[in-house]
């Protein structure tokens, strides 16, 4: 099958977008080569071109947000993140929080599969932090997280800081291939009461995490804001956009670098390095084991007594299952 319309077209898209332009022109020239060389000739099905292209693009720099995507549904070429399907996969996925609540000890548990644009998940996100803003800690599990917009990331954050324009923090900059560059920074003011500073955070990751989820464990990280438990994250840190190919295919590729303020530099290709490595299976009890042992330090007086109770129950129901 002759892919050479798709690939002319990704190859334009690469020179005109990609975040680094000589690399651009290194990986267009390797997949002009591969095309004249037949290496496409073979592949019948947009899903299979996408997979081989997609392995082609990261030879050179091994950037996991240059790919090929395989669509089901049609792209529109007027529109090929296709925003009315992305409104609808937010609301069905509870606008990227799947799960919320306090557990036994006075323990927050806030699981996320998506960060999704603050203009749509918003409201959600500002529930979400204000149930868990008297809790004695935090666990933020971003194992099933793909990632998503760096806007909800510094809303989430904001909660997790102190309040007040004296009190923002610097979390992150993106520097575009148009030489703009964007700072993130935590919000001066917040909806609702925030979990603050001086209780502890702890951030699950899997070796899946990515982006915009990365994003989030990197900012904590650095900031020393929150502790990471878990594997190390799959390593994406230059966002983009979406491109038409074809009717069922569209490339992505990034058209920025995220640059941490602390460290000078970000997670791409080298992920977030926990620090507590775990398997991520058993993430989520090592940070609650931690989390209650500090709701215990905290004492018994007063209403803690039934907290510590809670806790004390809730820790050795875990010890129990080791």
């Amino acid at each position: 099958m002759d892919w050479t319309p798709q690939i002319t077209a990704l190859c334009t898209q690469l020179i005109n977008h990609y975040v680094f332009p000589k690399v651009a022109e290194e990986i267009a020239r390797t997949l002009r080569n591969r095309l004249v060389e037949g290496f496409y000739d073979a592949i019948t099905t947009d899903e299979a071109f996408a997979a081989a292209v997609t392995a082609d693009l990261q030879l050179i720099n091994g950037d996991k947000h240059l790919r090929v995507l395989h669509s089901v549904t049609e792209v529109l070429e007027d529109d090929p993140s296709d925003a009315a399907l992305y409104r609808q996969e937010v609301a069905l996925s509870g606008y990227g929080i799947a799960r919320v609540e306090r557990l036994p000890g006075n323990v927050g548990y806030l699981d996320t599969v998506m960060f999704a644009l603050p203009e749509l998940a918003g409201e959600r996100v500002i529930a979400a932090m204000t149930l868990v803003a008297d809790t004695d800690v935090l666990i933020v599990d971003v194992r099933r997280n793909h990632g998503g917009a760096p806007g909800t990331v510094s809303l989430m954050c904001t909660y997790l800081f102190g309040a007040g324009q004296e009190q923002q923090t610097h979390l992150n900059s993106i520097r575009y291939r148009s030489g703009k560059t964007q700072q993130f920074w935590t919000l001066p003011f917040a909806p609702g009461p925030r979990f603050g500073l001086g209780k502890p955070i702890y951030v699950l990751t899997s070796a899946t995490t990515f982006s915009g989820a990365e994003e989030l464990a990197y900012d904590l990280q650095s900031q020393g804001r929150a502790t990471v438990v878990g594997e190390r994250t799959k390593g994406g840190a230059n966002p983009g956009g979406r491109y038409w190919l074809g009717p069922h295919l569209k490339a992505s590729i990034p058209s920025g670098s995220a640059t941490n303020p602390i460290t000078g530099t970000n997670w791409e290709s080298v992920g977030v390095i926990p620090d507590i490595e775990v398997p991520a299976g058993d993430a989520f009890d090592r940070a609650y084991a931690l989390a209650l042992r500090h709701v215990l330090d905290l004492g018994e007086a007063g209403y803690r007594r039934i907290v510590a109770g809670e806790a004390r129950q809730a820790l050795n129901a875990l010890s129990g299952n080791a």
